[in-house]
């Protein structure tokens, strides 16, 4: 069962996040036929992503959740699988679980299969995996970063002050593509992606800030409180 959205206002963020993987490989197959099957995980559950920031403070990265993927949620998707996040270079489409496009969700994540086409970038795609060059995969998605329902916020502090956030993704809206991964994707080159990591910057910072707001406010209820006492001490009694 997927999780229902829930009728409120929650900004929802496009992401591509870069798990490593390295069993991406071309299908081995009989006699002397030339495979064109390319195959692999495009995500792995409980395998924290690429940083997406990390400093001297903190660093964050993302976990998919068991929960946030089922074989039902795939089947109505519009799922292309490219190379280099380029939707221009198209190797295989799933549209409401049919096309050239296949795969399964299993204990491990989703693992997919497809018969590269006898194109330009069909071509390009199989000798790079041949080779080793592109040997990891990446996923876009949406899913709604403040609800705790569908993202889990989990921080520890190591022993030399660094806090490890993680963000545990529990519940996908949407997914749009599976991507073929040259080098491991950062998040920081896109625009959007920079805006989200100020966003989850700031909500680490918000607790501290939080406490100063409530320290304040303490004390000037304490300082009314004194101001009313002195007047009133000052007021003649008859």
């Amino acid at each position: 069962m997927t999780k229902t959205v829930k009728n409120q206002k929650s900004k929802i963020i496009r992401r591509c996040i870069h798990i490593p993987t390295t069993d991406l490989h071309i299908r081995e197959t009989e006699g002397d036929a030339e495979s064109r099957i390319i195959e692999g995980y495009a995500m792995l559950f409980n395998v924290p992503s690429e940083p997406l920031w990390s400093d001297e403070d903190s660093e964050a990265r993302e976990v998919i959740d068991v929960s946030a993927i089922t074989k039902e949620l795939l089947d109505g998707q519009d799922i292309v699988l490219t190379m280099f996040h380029d939707r221009q270079l198209v190797l295989g489409r799933s549209k409401q679980g049919t096309g050239t496009l296949t795969y399964k969700v299993d204990e491990k994540g989703v693992f997919f299969s497809v018969s590269a086409p006898n194109t330009v970038d069909g071509d390009k795609a199989i000798e790079l995996v041949k080779r080793g060059d592109i040997s990891g995969c990446s996923f876009a998605f949406t899913t709604r970063y403040y609800d705790s329902d569908f993202v889990e916020r989990q921080s520890v502090v190591d022993e030399n002050g660094v806090n490890h956030i993680t963000y545990r993704v529990k519940a996908i809206n949407k997914i749009y593509d599976f991507t073929l991964a040259l080098t491991p994707y950062y998040p920081d080159t896109s625009v959007e992606t920079r805006e989200l990591i100020k966003e989850l910057e700031d909500e680490v910072k918000k607790p501290a800030e939080n406490e100063v707001i409530k320290e304040r406010e303490r004390k000037e209820r304490i300082e009314k409180q004194i101001r009313e006492m002195r007047h009133a001490a000052s007021e003649s009694i008859i």
